[in-house]
């Protein structure tokens, strides 16, 4: 009778922390769930990379996935996560609004969700605490940057924009912001936004998004793209089109690719995230949260600006490297 007890006392402990989310993993302290936008850029890749070692660390599994840009399919991943009993979920969103009713559907399951880098814009949806960049204030250090590089004169520029994503939204409106500070009570020189147009964040896409806009616009002087792989793609169509040096590009991240195209004067200059932060702020905030501690609705990180001379200076570069836009 006394083992028949502990056994029962035993499994229903077993089944009990798996329904409050705290097992579901090899991991001593069960298993994180993460779904980031894409893992073929090195920025998402760092995130992930520095959550997965840190709760390594703390004693938890981490199971890594990559939504590609695919709203559905991180759904699905979330839907995984739930039916494998993960501690927490740690996302990326791919659409901010979209991703609401999988982030719902985590909610209802008791599985507390944090997001990072990129916020969840479903009002419905319950997210413990967001922890990403600064990027209002990055898009505004972005048209300090602009206005550097056009001085006086001014002129046309146009935005590569990602408007299914949170951050790069606030990039954009923090740009703007700045841009029209600067132009208040001028008559000559400013700078006017001529277009808006998705870039994606990807290669491809800010190449051929670029090439559209010089035909469109072909006095443009300014690029804002919303990260390192548009303002790549950007300055490969300034290439082909034999504008290159007639055309300041400002990107957004930091990756060592456009940190490279900076100090060879492809990019003007980049706010440059810290991806590796964010990563571990969020593993810190899931320790904190379990430990019943209060966790901030929002931690931001601030950006700095990364110019050519400090380029020059960063020994983390290869000297022997070239960017091929």
């Amino acid at each position: 009778m006394r083992l028949t007890r502990w056994t029962t006392t035993t499994v229903l402990l077993a089944f009990l922390a798996l329904g409050c989310g705290q097992s579901g993993g090899t991991g001593e302290r069960g298993t994180i769930g993460v779904s980031v936008l894409t893992l073929t850029n090195p920025f998402f890749k760092v995130i992930a990379d520095t959550i997965k070692a840190d709760a390594a660390e703390r004693g938890y599994d981490v199971i890594v996935t990559s939504g590609e840009y695919d709203v559905a399919k991180q759904q699905a991943q979330v839907k995984d996560f739930i039916v494998k009993g993960v501690s927490a979920i740690v996302l990326c969103p791919c659409d901010s609004k979209s991703i609401g009713p999988a982030i719902q559907e985590a909610n209802q399951k008791g599985i507390p969700v944090f997001t990072a880098d990129i916020a969840c814009l479903a009002p419905e949806a319950e997210v413990v605490s967001h922890i990403a960049t600064d990027n209002f204030g990055g898009g505004k250090q972005a048209a300090q940057a602009m206005i550097e590089a056009l001085g006086e004169e001014g002129g046309q520029v146009v935005v590569l924009d990602f408007k299914q994503a949170e951050s790069c939204i606030l990039r954009v409106d923090g740009f703007k912001e700045a841009i029209a500070e600067y132009n208040k009570g001028r008559t000559e020189g400013t700078i006017d936004i001529v277009a808006e147009l998705p870039g994606d964040g990807k290669k491809a896409q800010g190449y051929k998004t670029t090439e559209d806009a010089l035909q469109a616009h072909p006095g443009v002087k300014g690029i804002f793209a919303i990260n390192d792989p548009s303002a790549l793609g950007a300055r490969a169509a300034l290439e082909k089109a034999g504008k290159a040096d007639e055309v300041t590009i400002v990107g957004f991240d930091g990756q060592p690719m456009g940190k490279q195209a900076i100090k060879e004067g492809k990019i003007y200059a980049d706010p440059i995230q810290f991806p590796d932060k964010i990563g571990a702020m969020t593993m810190d905030s899931i320790v904190r949260y379990f430990n019943g501690e209060e966790v901030p609705p929002e931690q931001l990180i601030e950006t700095a600006l990364y110019r050519k001379e400090d380029a020059r200076q960063d020994n983390s570069l290869d000297s022997s490297r070239r960017v091929e836009p």
